[in-house]
């Protein structure tokens, strides 16, 4: 498994709270079935400042909300830290039917007795783990309520008919949250108070060429720099208000890069990865524009890979 401690150092992230994380997973050491639930990352988090505000608010004992808009990398920091830590995770993806019980658990009948099937907070609370609530605000306030005693000093969950359970002590939640996506809403004031709000920023040029680098390491320089440029062009574009964020998509950015690293010819790779993720005719062309001014009309392999 990919040193994380390492990673960190090489960031420059405080060794002082590279140290405190030491202490942390020498207090929860994590062994058994639960090991299997420990993040190997595919992909880095960049940023120092982001790092260190994260870290230290975890090791206090806080929950975390990530926000920010669209490519900020909040789910790839959510599950760095998971594996930072060392700890199981689990992912809970909201949704407007989330309840109580998809959340907590619900009474099952098997083996001829009723009992509780455990839902990802729960077996989070109880394990130690690290809970990811992926796009918090497109749940219902009402059905997040019942996280209210779970996210503040109480650290408990009260389940009708069972008895309450006390939160490990390693146990932490990590919340991601997206601007103006359809189907969001405002995040209740009551459930805001309960996190450390990380506000996310854009991801930089040095930050992206590292991990375009990382995911392909015979990527050339001269490319590695376009590509994020380009990113970076779409991204000025988009907050601009010449462009929707559609084309803005890193995962489209990282998927064209395969596609050219299998073969297809470059353009046609970031037509699939970017430009064909607007679906105004008008838009398209823009994002062809933007990438002619940093491309070539023509990529082939042997231009962008050594």
């Amino acid at each position: 498994m990919f040193d994380m401690l390492d990673f960190l150092r090489q960031e420059g992230v405080s060794g002082r709270i590279v140290a405190e994380v030491e202490k942390f997973r020498a207090q929860f050491p994590v062994e058994g079935p639960l090991s299997r639930r420990v993040p190997d990352p595919r992909y880095l988090y960049y940023g120092k400042d982001v790092w260190e505000e994260a870290i230290t608010a975890l090791l206090c004992g806080e929950n975390l909300l990530l926000v920010g808009p669209k490519a900020t990398g909040k789910n790839v920091l959510a599950e760095n830290l998971a594996a930072v830590f060392g700890r199981p995770s689990w992912d809970v993806s909201f949704y407007i039917n989330t309840d109580a019980a998809t959340l907590l658990g619900t009474d099952t009948f098997a083996d001829g007795a009723v009992s509780l099937r455990k839902g990802p907070i729960y077996r989070c609370a109880e394990s130690g783990g690290f809970g990811i609530l992926d796009e918090i605000n497109m749940a219902k306030n009402e059905s997040l309520a019942v996280l209210h005693a779970t996210l503040d000093f109480r650290r408990s969950i009260d389940m009708p008919g069972y008895e309450r359970i006390t939160l490990h002590d390693a146990t932490r939640f990590i919340a991601t949250m997206n601007y103006g996506y359809a189907g969001t809403r405002e995040l209740n004031e009551a459930l805001a108070s309960r996190f450390v709000v990380v506000d996310m920023p854009a991801i930089t040029a040095e930050g992206l060429m590292k991990l375009l680098k990382r995911e392909f390491p015979t990527l050339k320089d001269t490319y590695a720099a376009q590509l994020a440029g380009l990113f970076q062009d779409i991204q000025k574009k988009c907050d601009g208000g010449e462009l929707s964020t559609k084309p803005l998509d890193l995962r489209g950015l990282l998927a064209a890069v395969r596609l050219m690293h299998t073969g297809l010819e470059g353009n046609r790779a970031l037509e699939l990865g970017l430009v064909n993720k607007s679906f105004d005719d008008f838009e398209r062309q823009l994002v062809v524009d933007v990438i002619r001014t940093r491309l070539p009309d023509e990529i082939h392999y042997g231009d962008v890979f050594a």
